[in-house]
């Protein structure tokens, strides 16, 4: 079982850099940093984590995941580096194709591109998304990347992504490109990864969850004529159990991450150490 970590990653925290060598350093296979490049201050959107619907001002602070990996992996190694998740519906897709390519290119191949499509309709709709047919722009997305990291010279031709040949270097250095990770747990999440991705990402998911995930995955990729195992789940955001990550294990899961907090980076590196402690030793 692959044991990462997630969460907080903001301007209070410090140099991501720091944190990153450390979680290598204890041991931890991976560091996951969300995205919300902006919240606007008016909105009808409720959030379902805080009991009025209000938007935690944490998500304003949020670093940008990309730069913040690149700090990542030049003061690390080996640790995997992914966006947990990355809004891919929110930027444009060459430019963003050029970034997660130069970004695997200098890490040795360490990045995983785990992505979402968001539940803030005014964020999206002010980043340029179709919010309503979010994961149909995003499958187009993505497969606009992928032409551009497989080959020497690509086009792409689709409703929300069109441009003629171009060329796109460096190339990513995994072949044929990063997993792509399906976040969310929407009807059609299961058919989407066995179509056009390497991995389901679910967050406040329960082993329960994992077992029937895992049984309706391998289902659809034997159809597909795809090898079931070739399909990771990841389980996000979870608390340091190590008898549930046992669990997780045992029911299919690939890799947990553990979620960490800390108003600081302080509290950060010693919830850290501690969750450490709980789950690795």
């Amino acid at each position: 079982m692959k044991i990462g970590v997630s969460g907080v990653a903001s301007s209070r925290h410090g140099d991501i850099g720091v944190l990153a060598r450390k979680a290598e350093a204890l041991g931890f296979e991976s560091i996951w940093l969300p995205e919300h490049p902006v919240v606007p201050v008016n909105h009808n959107t409720k959030y379902r984590g805080t009991a009025d619907g209000s938007i935690p001002e944490f998500m304003s602070h949020q670093i940008n995941p990309f730069i913040g990996l690149t700090f990542a992996a030049a003061a690390t190694t080996t640790l995997k580096l992914g966006t947990g998740v990355c809004l891919v519906t929110e930027h444009n897709p060459l430019d963003l194709a050029k970034q997660i390519s130069t970004l695997d290119h200098y890490s040795g191949g360490r990045f995983i591109f785990g992505i979402g499509t968001g539940w803030f309709r005014e964020e999206s709709e002010i980043m340029g998304a179709d919010f309503d047919h979010r994961w149909t722009q995003a499958r187009e997305h993505v497969l606009a990347m992928k032409e551009l990291w497989t080959k020497d010279t690509a086009e792409f031709h689709g409703r929300y992504v069109d441009f003629p040949q171009v060329r796109c270097e460096p190339k990513p250095a995994q072949k044929p490109h990063p997993p792509v990770m399906l976040g969310g747990n929407a009807a059609n999440v299961f058919k989407r990864v066995v179509r056009w991705g390497d991995g389901w990402m679910p967050t406040g998911a329960t082993p329960e969850d994992i077992v029937k995930a895992r049984a309706s995955l391998s289902e659809l990729a034997e159809a597909a004529g795809r090898d079931p195992s070739s399909i990771n789940i990841t389980v996000h955001s979870q608390p340091a159990d190590k008898d549930l990550i046992a669990q997780f294990e045992e029911a299919g899961a690939d890799r947990v991450l553990m979620r960490l907090a800390g108003s600081d980076q302080a509290e950060l590196l010693a919830d850290l150490e501690e969750t450490a402690r709980i789950v690795l030793r």
